[in-house]
Formats: structure tokens, sequence, C-alpha cells
């Protein structure tokens, strides 16, 4: 029995208490069912507020195969998400979502993949009804933006849920970054891989924790992380002004020797100066972001901090 592969399901908790028992009740019978596959339950509580980790606590005294990890605080989704793929023993790791968007039917087709060989298997929504046009307009411009500018792209229309093996665990582990965009570094790494294609659901209960501010930040993150381009950009269009600002000055000399000197206005001195002032002030805030991140970065604090860990022991242990 134990020579079977061990699949860790990797799950983060945030304030998910009415979800709980849909989650497990649906997961579980899941898991049980794909052959010759051992498993575990890796929940993360990332500081809830509300009874998530008590409800956690209970299911895993009832089930060995859950265990649970307490963060001392709140530390974001990614950071939970690397707690939970630090802390499996899997040789196989599914990441997933506690609000049950990604059907677990899905589990058994990205196992039957790696069966054929496949180090990574991704899985893609093929369509994303249960979203509002807003969200699924937004998302579109993101990865088609975080493409175009990044030296690594990331896969349209997936997200965490994915299977990788130790291997890739093993990899990741050796990435020392404290601010952590997870699908960027799970592109970074590599290694071979499929696509399982699915149809994500709507959500069973609760409601989401991530408003418009914080996936705006999160696309920016996105962003910084993988790409220098917002840098350069800044360069050119430095340049584009001054030379602008060049062939102007010449045509105000050229001007003022055939024509004669005109009477200075102040509408078009004041526009000039808020555009120079807004562009600046622009640059300013994007040089800022990466002089954030090396600051972060630069002070070596750990992604996560764990208050305490819960399980049951076997009873034939």
């Amino acid at each position: 029995m134990d020579t079977m592969p061990l699949l860790s399901l990797v799950v983060p908790f945030y304030n998910e208490e009415e979800m709980i028992a849909h989650f497990f009740a649906r997961v579980i019978p899941e898991l049980e069912a794909i052959p010759n596959i051992r498993f575990e339950i890796l929940c993360v509580n990332d500081g809830s507020r509300d009874r998530t980790l008590e409800c956690l606590v209970s299911f895993s005294q009832g089930d060995s195969r859950v265990r649970v990890i307490d963060l001392t605080r709140n530390f974001g989704k990614e950071a939970a998400l690397t707690a939970a793929i630090f802390e499996a023993r899997g040789d196989l790791i599914v990441p997933f979502d506690a609000d049950l968007q990604d059907p677990p039917e899905v589990i058994g087709k990205l196992v039957e993949k790696w069966r054929e060989g496949y180090e990574v298997v991704l899985a893609k929504r093929a369509d994303r009804e249960s979203d509002s046009a807003l969200k699924k307009w937004t998302a579109l411009l993101f990865y088609r933006v975080h493409n175009e500018v990044s030296d690594v792209p990331i896969p349209e229309n997936v997200g965490d849920f994915r299977l990788f093996t130790r291997s890739v665990c093993d990899a990741l582990k050796t990435l020392p970054e404290s601010c952590r965009f997870m699908k960027g570094l799970f592109a970074w790494v590599g290694y071979k891989t499929a696509v399982v294609e699915y149809k994500r659901e709507a959500r069973a209960a609760g409601k989401t924790k991530f408003s418009g501010w914080k996936l705006w930040n999160f696309a920016l993150e996105g962003i910084t992380s993988f790409s220098t381009l917002p840098l350069r950009i800044w360069t050119y269009l430095g340049v584009s002004v001054a030379i602008f600002a060049l062939i102007r000055a010449v045509w105000l000399v050229l001007r003022t020797m055939i024509y004669g000197v005109d009477v200075p206005g102040y509408a078009s001195l004041a526009t000039a100066v808020l555009l120079l002032g807004g562009i600046q002030l622009i640059g300013i805030g994007v040089l800022g972001e990466y002089v954030g991140r090396i600051y972060v970065e630069s002070k070596g604090r750990p992604v996560y901090l764990i208050r305490k860990r819960y399980e049951r022991t076997p009873a034939h242990a």
C-alpha cells in the first residue's frame, strides 16, 4: 500500500467556514476514486477570522489523511500556497482552491496525464461562463499584456490548479523570492508539460476574497516580477520627449527669425508643464515599484510563519 504514489492536495483557506463541509464532501470521494494513489489533503489556514481553523482541525482529527497548517497571520494567498507546497509530502502535488470552482473530478484526469510521462499537467479553463463579463475581459487583458512584456509567458486561462511532481516541487523550493507570483514561478521552472481542459463552476458558498483593487495589485505583481520592460519604456519615452522638445526648439527659432516674436500663450505653457510633470511622476511610480521589490527582497524575511501543525496519527502507526 505504501509503495503507491502519494498525492498531496494543497489548499489555502481564508475565511471559508461556509465552504469547508462542501469541500470535503466533494473532494474526498473523488480522491478515493483515483486508482493506485494514496492521498493527503494539506489545508493551510491563512489567518482566518471566522471558524475556519476550528472546522479544519475537526476534520483532521477525524481523518488522518487531512493535515492542517495554521499560519501566524494572514500572509496572502501566494504565501499560503507557498507554505502548502513546501509542507506537502506527496510524490505528486496539486494546488487547489477551497471555493470548488475548479471541479475535483478533474484531478483524476490530471493523474492520468501524469501516468503518460508528464511532469506538469495544467488544468486549463475551456470557458469562463461562471465569471462576470468584466472579470473575463480583465483576465484576457492581463494575460495578453503580461505575455507581451514578460520574458517568461504564462499559459492563458490557467490558474494555480495543476499537478506537478516532487522534482518540480523541489525546484520551486530553490527559488528565494519573498514577493511570490506563483503562476509565473510555475512557468519559470518549466518541465515536460501537458494540458487538460475543463469547465469552471460557480462558487458553491461564501464570497470571493479578491476585490478589484487586490486583482489590480496582483496583476502589477505579476508584470513587475517577470519583466523590466516597464522601466525601459520610460527610457524610450524620455528620449522621444527630448527629441520632440529639440525639434520644437529649432522650429521656434526658425519661426522667430522669419515672422518675428509673438505674444507667448500661458495655456500652452501650462499644458506642457502639467504633461511633462505627469509623465515624470508616472515614471517615478514605475521606478518605485521596482525599488520597493528590491527593498522587500533585501530584508530576507520568510514568506510565511507557521503557528502550529495539526494532524491525527494513523491508528496503525
